[in-house]
């Protein structure tokens, strides 16, 4: 058996030489084609220019497959390494198997021969002691027989005879040893025998499995040097037709290159003249948009001409109507009843309106109808917008040049705040004024420069003082202007320039903390003093050099409920005996205007001092009276919308502008300068209006005049 696995093994051997020797002959006809492609590929040199054509593309597809079957031929290489290493490891194996077998033959040869002696032995053993087992057994009968002397002797033959006995049952279990090492002696050559047998399977298997790799590989190497052959004859094939369509083509294209060669020396010649052209249509191109921008110029000439009369003539027509209005209007607005009046009969509503117009009242006043005629009235349902739409023209005369004074007249808890101040989410006539005063500076921003700023006092136990400076307590007179004009001015009062909503909303809210406030039997929030916003807007036209000052003077009176009514008492009833002694000159003023008395007795309270300005021939003046509709408050009430009827026929004349044409003086300018973009509180007062800033009315119709018949 070992003989036929070394004979087996040398076969073997042989077969992995002749493999080897056929991978070596076919690299060299792998190497020989590729030199012989290689060599067709030079070749046609010639066809160079057809590197992009689809044979070109096949060519280097087929040098790809090359690639591929030398990286095939190098990976069977790998393999058949591979296949002769696991000879190499099996051969190794049997070597050593082979060993074995020779070592375990030797063993069991000699332990063959060692059995087989000792069985001799044991057998020659058996057959002496055989031999002498009938004299003993003679012997000792014939001593039984004989005589008892001789029962020593006896007694030495039986433990003799017992001895070789058990050296009997020793060798016969020393034999059965010895078998059953013979019996594991056999196994042993069994199962080596079927590891030879295996092995020489798996060795039959392994030469199987290389015969088939080496034929499948043969025949893929043929297979693909024979697709390599067929497609590089087909490709050269191709690129010899390749060849003669380039060279069709070339011959074709000489005279198309001749014709585009005098086509560009043509564009040439017309490039060169192109300058010129350009040139030429530039000119003419430039001298079309200067006429047009000349025509532009003159139609916005023309338009500009025409806005600025119909600017004059709208400002003309706009202070036409709020003079034919009547100089002091007066408007009531009624507030809605709340939680705070209270319920039952006294809660109930007193004032209804007319459906057909919207300036009659109507109160029940202990029974009876009441009615009262106004300007306008709104409902409780009227919103803050509302009432500002029929002030906002009023406001708009401040920018042309025209004191304006709007007040708010009523008892404690009617609204009065309210309709001024309003809430941040809801603002009223104060800031809304201060917003449209921004929007229309905004729209004449191209030809008017105007400067807005603020100023906030209050009355106060006949005490005017500064809302808005750095001590509130401080006293402040009122003064007339040193040049005879006529004009008031309060010194030390503290001015803020405005100019973004941002500017108004820190004014109020410094001004509304300074604000002297109480708990009545009316309001839990009660104004104890007069609250005046005066806001002062300066232009100049920058055209014409027309100066414009405009005054806008915004009241939140207090209330003007009866000292009983109000439960005031010890310092709230001195309060009270001020409020209504300054609303009492108030009326006595509206009184003597009433009846065109030669005195108006407006230095009876600072009050009507203060509002000299707004309630004279100079200014226009709004009334805004408000009206408590529950039936507790009646009396109240019909006191109010006495005192606006009384109001409202009071004919103050025709307002006066206050410009004037000219050039801006030194003084003029520094008090027109501002102090910083932001409202800081400044130090300085209001100063007198000079001569440069009022003039009379009559000098500045004539200087009007005279401007229009220049113009």
């Amino acid at each position: 058996m070992v003989e036929n696995l070394k004979e087996k093994l040398i076969s073997q051997a042989q077969e992995v030489s002749r493999l080897r020797s056929e991978l070596v002959r076919l690299n060299t006809a792998i190497l020989r084609w590729a030199g012989e492609a290689a060599g067709r590929e030079v070749g046609p040199k010639p066809v160079a220019p057809c590197t992009g054509c689809e044979h070109s593309q096949e060519s280097a597809q087929l040098r790809d497959k090359l690639s591929q079957l030398q990286l095939e031929v190098v990976e069977n290489k790998g393999m058949l390494s591979e296949l002769n290493l696991e000879v190499q490891q099996k051969t190794d194996r049997l070597a050593e198997v082979e060993l074995r077998l020779k070592d375990c033959l030797a063993e069991k040869a000699q332990e063959e021969e060692r059995l087989s002696r000792r069985l001799r032995d044991s057998h020659e053993t058996i057959a002496s002691l055989r031999a002498q087992s009938p004299p003993v057994k003679y012997v000792i009968k014939t001593v039984e027989v004989e005589s008892s002397k001789t029962k020593q002797a006896l007694s030495e033959s039986q433990a003799r005879n017992q001895h070789l006995q058990e050296q009997v049952a020793m060798q016969r279990q020393v034999l059965k040893e010895m078998e059953q090492q013979l019996q594991s002696s056999h196994q042993l050559t069994a199962q080596l025998r079927a590891q030879i047998a295996m092995y020489e399977s798996e060795l039959e298997r392994a030469h199987g499995q290389m015969l088939e790799e080496m034929q499948s590989l043969e025949e893929d190497k043929n297979r693909a040097i024979e697709e390599a052959f067929a497609r590089a004859q087909v490709e050269m094939k191709a690129v010899h037709e390749n060849l003669a369509g380039v060279r069709t083509n070339l011959l074709t294209l000489q005279p198309a290159l001749r014709t585009l060669t005098n086509d560009y020396n043509g564009l040439k010649r017309q490039v060169r003249g192109f300058p010129l052209l350009l040139q030429e249509a530039l000119k003419s191109v430039k001298a079309e948009i200067g006429q047009a921008i000349e025509e532009v110029n003159s139609n916005n000439q023309e338009l500009l001409r025409k806005y600025r009369r119909e600017l004059q003539l709208r400002k003309k027509c706009h202070n036409e109507l709020v003079r034919l209005k009547g100089n002091i209007r007066v408007i009531a607005r009624v507030r809605p009843v709340t939680k705070e009046d209270g319920e039952g009969p006294e809660a109930t509503n007193a004032v209804t309106f007319d459906a057909d117009d919207d300036s009659i009242i109507h109160l029940l006043h202990k029974g009876k109808p009441v009615s009262f005629e106004l300007d306008k009235v709104f409902s409780p349902r009227a919103s803050q917008q509302d009432v500002f739409q029929e002030v906002q023209a009023l406001i708009t005369s401040c920018i042309d040049g025209f004191n304006v004074c709007i007040f708010a007249y009523g008892q404690t808890g009617a609204g009065k705040t309210y309709t001024m101040e309003g809430t941040p989410e809801n603002p009223g006539i104060n800031q809304r004024a201060l917003q449209l005063l921004f929007s229309e500076v905004q729209e004449k921003a191209s030809d008017w420069d105007y400067t807005i700023t603020v100023s906030a006092a209050e009355i106060y136990n006949e005490v005017l003082r500064d809302l808005l400076g750095q001590e509130p307590q401080e006293k402040l007179e009122i003064r007339l202007c040193p040049d005879g004009s006529g004009q008031l001015y309060v010194p030390g009062l503290t001015e803020f320039r405005v100019q973004s909503v941002e500017d108004i909303n820190k004014v109020f809210e410094f001004g509304h903390t300074n604000r002297t406030t109480e708990f009545t039997n009316l309001n839990e929030h009660s104004s104890r003093s007069h609250a005046l916003l005066i806001v002062t807007v300066r232009g100049v036209d920058c055209s014409t050099g027309l100066r414009t000052t405009g005054k806008l003077n915004l009241v939140d009176l207090a209330g003007s409920e009866r000292v009983g009514k109000s439960g005031a008492e010890g310092s709230r009833l001195r309060e009270a005996q001020h409020i209504n002694k300054s609303l009492s000159a108030l009326g006595d003023v509206i009184a003597a205007l009433r009846s065109r008395q030669g005195h108006v007795p407006f230095r009876n309270s600072k009050l009507t001092y203060l509002l000299q300005d707004s309630l004279s021939g100079d200014s226009k003046t709004l009334m805004v009276v408000q009206v408590s509709p529950v039936e507790k408050n009646t009396s109240e009430t019909l006191y109010s919308l006495k005192f606006a009827e009384r109001v409202r026929s009071v004919e103050l004349g025709p307002g006066s502008r206050r410009a004037e044409l000219g050039s801006w003086s030194s003084q003029e300018h520094l008090e027109w300068e501002p102090a910083c973009q932001t409202p800081q509180p400044s130090a300085r007062a209001h100063s007198a209006p000079g001569s440069g800033t009022t003039s009379r009315p009559g000098s500045i119709r004539r200087k009007l005049q005279c401007y229009s018949a220049k113009r």
